[in-house]
């Protein structure tokens, strides 16, 4: 790779928002159609590494064991064994220290099992960007993106890395975890398409630029990749953050100072019961300090409830263990305690109840229902009239409404690790698939019917719309909810594809019919 510009300046102090999109290309060495070329990227990624903030490296295994020891409890009865084991007493010494050490060694196996299952999860959760390399569309993991990569963004995003914006379409992002700002911040470029803003500007003002962290509410956008990992700006917030903090449940607290209050009290009965035994006589040839701390010692041992921490230990343990016959993980046991308290657990939907995959099951077109087999974004499967399957070529109708959900589309399939993904919205994906199932294919039709401009998708209008040229002329497809296509329809298609009226009541209800089907 040659001595170029993206290697040797420091992002970090650069002020991007202050340079023209052309100067922000120029500097890092990308493309602002095609973005970088893979070759480029792989020599980035060897020089800058990964797209992830720095995590504080953990204790070691030994130091987590010796802090299992760390209560008042046990301290005090490790002391009152190496009495005994001092004044000769070594089977009393050696059934103390089996009690405390298998106490701790309960609590260790635990957590390094949870923590380990959680390693484990934290590895197959990924979180993807789509990223434009030599002029293909790539869905990849965020942290692979390195500087100088076009990223594009599209309503639901979290955005990966922090990016200076080069194109936008009612781009509305959500900076509430950097700036505190509840309500979405509106990107522009203005008028030019190529704001440039005085260095001074603060970040929350900072119109042209998108930062890693912030969620995309509303409309598209693009931006080139000026800083990753601790280089972002949650990455700086990140480092300084990075402190230790001990978090403690109520069990663990109640057992600290009630472990405190009774360890005063027989302390004090164990120094006063060896004052009073000093000063008694003693016959000849007794050690005066044996005879009075053997009985101070024993009352300290039989005081302290040495069997209270593994009573503890060994019932959270229980409950860690039927969490995780429910595929709960626990990773300090006294948070079971705290868990047991909770009466509402909020959960994610989307890879927790669902599998964040869609399929098309059912078709309405020309005034028949069709039914589509198989699942998943996989073509494999076919369209079916009265169960039988058919050739969609011969039902023109039905070819149509194919059609217009694979080109009114912004996202694709690949296949990848012997499986199908969509690369894009779930619900797309599977217009998509319905159309391979139907030998449509997305590239032909894409080619044959070029995308002139577009309107996308947003909650609030609940439509989108591609415009495309013909060989006789213009074609506007539109796909969204049923009530705003309809509101902008004047007539449907038959079975043979010839216009009619169109039926809205007939429609309506076969909506109702496939929505009451789960």
């Amino acid at each position: 790779m040659p001595a170029t510009a993206a290697n040797d300046v420091d992002v970090a102090e650069q002020y991007w928002h202050y340079l023209e999109r052309s100067k922000v290309a120029t500097t890092l060495e990308t493309n602002l159609e095609s973005g970088l070329e893979p070759t480029e990227v792989a020599n980035r990624q060897e020089k800058f590494g990964s797209n992830e903030l720095t995590v504080k490296a953990g204790k070691p295994a030994w130091l987590k064991f010796i802090l299992q020891f760390n209560q008042p409890l046990l301290i005090i009865l490790l002391s009152a064994g190496l009495i005994k084991a001092l004044i000769g007493e070594w089977l009393n010494a050696s059934v103390i220290w089996g009690v405390t050490t298998t106490n701790a060694t309960i609590s260790f196996i635990q957590e390094a099992g949870a923590e380990k299952k959680i390693d484990s999860l934290a590895k197959a959760v990924t979180t993807e960007a789509t990223v434009i390399r030599g002029g293909k569309k790539l869905r990849v993991p965020s942290k692979e993106l390195v500087v100088g990569d076009l990223v594009t963004l599209t309503s639901g995003d979290k955005v990966p890395a922090d990016l200076r914006l080069v194109k936008v379409r009612d781009l509305q992002i959500d900076e509430s975890g950097l700036t505190g700002e509840s309500v979405a911040v509106e990107k522009e470029l203005g008028q030019s398409g190529d704001l440039v803003l005085p260095q001074e500007t603060p970040l929350a003002e900072r119109d042209n630029m998108a930062y890693a962290g912030s969620f995309v509410t509303f409309g598209q956008g693009s931006g080139i990749v000026i800083a990753i990992a601790n280089k972002t700006e949650t990455g700086k917030i990140s480092q300084l953050l990075d402190k230790h903090i001990d978090l403690t449940t109520p069990l663990t607290r109640k057992f600290n100072e009630f472990s405190q209050n009774w360890l005063l009290f027989v302390l004090g009965m164990a120094t006063l019961t060896f004052a009073v035994r000093l000063g008694r006589p003693v016959p000849a040839g007794v050690s005066a300090f044996k005879e009075a701390v053997e009985p101070a010692v024993a009352l300290i041992v039989g005081a302290i409830p040495e069997g209270l921490p593994a009573v503890i230990t060994v019932t959270l343990a229980v409950g860690v263990s039927r969490m995780a016959s429910r595929n709960a993980i626990v990773r300090k046991l006294p948070a079971v305690e705290t868990l047991g308290g909770a009466t509402v657990v909020c959960s994610d939907k989307t890879g927790t109840l669902t599998e964040n995959q869609m399929t098309v099951q059912d078709i309405y077109s020309g005034g028949k229902s069709y039914s589509v087999t198989g699942t998943g974004y996989s073509p494999e499967g076919e369209i079916q009239l009265n169960q039988l399957p058919i050739n969609v070529s011969q039902s023109p109708t039905l070819q149509e409404c194919l059609q217009a959900g694979m080109i009114c589309n912004d996202s694709h399939l690949e296949f990848k690790d012997d499986d199908w993904i969509v690369v894009g919205d779930p619900t797309e994906g599977a217009l998509i698939t319905a159309g391979k199932k139907a030998e449509l294919s997305q590239q032909t039709l894409e080619k044959s019917l070029p995308r002139l401009d577009s309107i996308p998708f947003e909650s609030q209008f609940q439509y989108m719309a591609t415009l495309h040229r013909t060989p006789t002329g213009k074609v506007l497809y539109v796909k969204g909810s049923v009530e705003s296509v309809l509101s902008r329809c004047g007539s449907s298609l038959d079975t043979e594809g010839n216009p009619v009226q169109v039926d809205r009541d007939q429609i309506h209800h076969q909506v109702d019919a496939m929505a009451g089907q789960g």
